[in-house]
């Protein structure tokens, strides 16, 4: 049961605290979640998002920073969860029916518009990994809205303008879809893995206006900490010398 205690004590920090603190948090306790049923890293990278309906020219582009839980289980398989706890989901360079849609104002100087959505995102994932060291993964994941604003950049020659109009009340506070995805660990035990999946949005992003759903393709790179440490501190406990 220990460990799963310090799962939940983890989930629960991190909610409560920023991104800075959520690395610290996971470098003191990483030796203390990993064992031999369980591996507890960083997970990092980019996603390209975009949302369904509108017109925008360009998806957008975000990074994202979390922790993941790679729980092992029989034959193979492993149920991969953790929270992004900074992500960005939304559209890039949004046209003028985009932006009349979402009761923007155009302004008078030129300059690109932005719908930016920030979420803590879970994914609940079952996952198979091949002898190879390849994975498939596949399941629902889940978005808790916190922010949300639409964003106008202009960059002349001598100023630079960013205006930000919020528009979270608009936005639904929960988003859930699913998730496919693909992966290869680079080295066969305690080692980074690199992957690639597909988020397919669900339910609506705005309220009482269908169709508007998100849809972003994460590539990410996982991190463990503490795994070797864990393994050498168990060694050790069992009189194991190399």
């Amino acid at each position: 049961m220990k460990p799963l205690k310090s799962v939940f004590l983890m989930l629960f920090l991190t909610f409560c605290l920023q991104g800075q603190s959520q690395i610290l948090l996971s470098l003191i306790f990483g030796d203390k979640l990993n064992s031999d049923g369980l591996e507890f890293g960083l997970e990092g990278g980019f996603n390209f998002s975009d949302i369904n309906t509108l017109e925008a020219n360009r998806r957008l582009a975000s990074l994202n920073l979390g922790f993941y839980f790679d729980f092992r289980l029989k034959n193979q398989w492993n149920i991969y969860t953790g929270v992004l706890v900074k992500a960005r989901l939304g559209d890039d360079r949004l046209s003028e029916n985009d932006l009349a849609f979402l009761g923007i104002t155009p302004k008078q100087e030129n300059g690109d518009y932005t719908q930016r959505i920030s979420y803590f995102v879970v994914p609940v994932l079952l996952k198979y990994n091949f002898k190879n060291r390849i994975y498939l993964e596949a399941g629902p994941q889940f978005g808790l809205m916190y922010d949300a604003f639409v964003e106008f950049n202009a960059d002349n020659s001598s100023t630079e303008t960013r205006i930000r109009d919020f528009n979270k009340d608009n936005i639904n506070k929960i988003d859930t879809g699913l998730t496919i995805g693909t992966g290869y660990k680079l080295r066969a035990t305690d080692g980074m893995t690199i992957g690639i999946k597909y988020y397919h949005g669900l339910t609506n992003v705005y309220k009482n206006v269908s169709g508007t759903n998100n849809n972003s393709i994460f590539l990410k790179l996982n991190i463990p900490i503490g795994a070797n440490k864990a393994k050498k501190s168990k060694d050790k406990s069992e009189g194991v010398t190399k």
